[in-house]
């Protein structure tokens, strides 16, 4: 695939076929995370949580997205508790306070739209 100069992609990923498994590998009492697409209108990020690894409680000015791919994670939306198994999906709405915590070793893909 060859781009022109001023649509080069910003990863080294564009263009070649990825294992989504492979994007962020576990680290013992570690959060591990791998930015995939960067752009003005948003990000992709791949995450591996080891187990009872958490981000705390915050805001995102946006929707955000987060897709498991292994494991298991709660995810506190609003103060209401939601679990993620692999192939589970969940928007975190903007404004909304949210945190995640692994359960068990957990890995996802967080994708976050601006507006």
């Amino acid at each position: 695939m060859k781009l022109p100069e001023n649509e080069k992609p910003k990863t080294s990923l564009a263009g070649r076929v990825t294992r989504v498994d492979d994007l962020a590998n576990y680290q013992s009492e570690a959060i591990v995370s791998r930015e995939i697409i960067s752009q003005k209108t948003g990000t992709v990020t791949a995450f591996a949580f080891d187990e009872g690894q958490q981000l705390s409680e915050h805001t995102a000015p946006f929707d955000a997205l987060v897709i498991c791919l292994d494991g298991e994670a709660e995810v506190m939306i609003g103060g209401e508790p939601f679990r993620l198994n692999a192939s589970d999906m969940i928007i975190m709405p903007a404004g909304v306070p949210h945190a995640l915590k692994a359960i068990k070793r957990f890995k996802m893909l967080l994708v976050m739209i601006k507006k």
